[in-house]
């Protein structure tokens, strides 16, 4: 790890403004992370802004019946909010389907939706990698890729996104609400916070620079039954091969989106308006212009089984 200067913010925008004139600094709250990407020098801040007591910790009625999540709510006490549980339960799921209990102790829901891919490659530091270093080419391409995303690639970069939370958040339509430099506030919606990767792999979210994730805020409860299901190369501790975020109502109308496909949490409008038809036509509007490769091809398949298993589970609780 290399050395580095260290301050405690003492407001939002103090915080945002420290790290907008200073292009080597990194935010830290939980640093599950951060921390791993230091030690290997894939991540050599020059300066850390330490934002944990900014009291963004709260969770919140909203004036429109949803609620507001500060940036800072640990994933553990998200998951078992009783207003979570009852109103956004693939959330709950999604979050305790992620990581270890103690790493969720730690972890930060902006910290979660702004974690960097578990690409093999870009962990390697002898390897090629785009994202890690841009121009240096992309070493997944040809090599190992049973991980690898089989949507929304480019010829740059084939990695996917690694949150199970974010997937969740990207089917109830959440919107993250940020602090810019400048001070003003900008609320993203979370189908345009995750970018998919083109030409700047490395450019992976649409916050500016020095511009400071404050919340996270969640529309009215769409009711309907609320199912997240993970497939993963063992029981626990494991991110997904795929995974599925569903809100399912009684007439089999509903919304889904897909992890562990894509760059970015993947979701479609023509594939929640196919769910009444069945798992193989949304399915067939979510990767209907994937391109996987030989070793994971399988995810299509997978992806289109899962569904069907979430669509079935969905009846049978209806």
């Amino acid at each position: 790890m290399k050395p580095f200067t260290y301050e405690r913010a003492a407001s939002v925008q103090a915080a945002a403004a420290a790290a907008a004139g200073n292009p080597q600094a990194r935010f830290i709250a939980g640093g599950t992370n951060l921390l791993d990407l230091m030690k290997l020098q894939i991540e050599a801040p020059t300066h850390l802004i330490d934002i944990n007591g900014l009291g963004l910790d709260a969770i919140e009625p909203t004036p429109e019946g949803g609620l507001r999540i500060g940036a800072l709510v640990r994933n553990t006490d998200l998951a078992a909010h009783a207003g979570v549980r009852r109103d956004y339960g693939l959330l709950s799921r999604a979050l305790l389907a992620g990581a270890s209990g103690q790493l969720r102790n730690k972890a930060t829901t902006a910290g979660n939706l702004l974690q960097r891919t578990r690409c093999p490659y870009f962990y390697d530091t002898n390897m090629p990698c785009n994202k890690r270093q841009p121009g240096a080419g992309c070493a997944a391409i040809g090599g190992v890729t049973r991980q690898h995303a089989v949507v929304g690639a480019s010829e740059a970069c084939i990695a996917t996104h690694p949150s199970d939370m974010a997937v969740a958040m990207r089917a109830l339509d959440a919107v993250v609400e940020t602090v810019r430099a400048d001070g003003q506030p900008r609320r993203i919606p979370i189908a345009d916070f995750h970018r998919l990767p083109g030409n700047t792999p490395h450019i992976e979210t649409a916050l500016e620079a020095g511009e400071f994730i404050t919340a996270v805020t969640l529309p009215a409860p769409a009711g309907g039954t609320h199912i997240y299901r993970k497939v993963r190369d063992r029981s626990s501790y494991a991110f997904a091969l795929v995974s599925v975020a569903a809100v399912l109502q009684k007439d089999g109308t509903g919304r889904v989106a897909l992890g562990g496909v894509a760059h970015k949490p993947w979701r479609m409008a023509s594939a929640d308006a196919a769910l009444p038809q069945g798992a193989q036509a949304a399915t067939a509007q979510l990767l209907g212009a994937a391109r996987p490769t030989h070793e994971n091809a399988f995810k299509v398949a997978l992806v289109e089984r899962t569904l069907a298993g979430v669509l079935a589970e969905a009846k049978g609780q209806s």
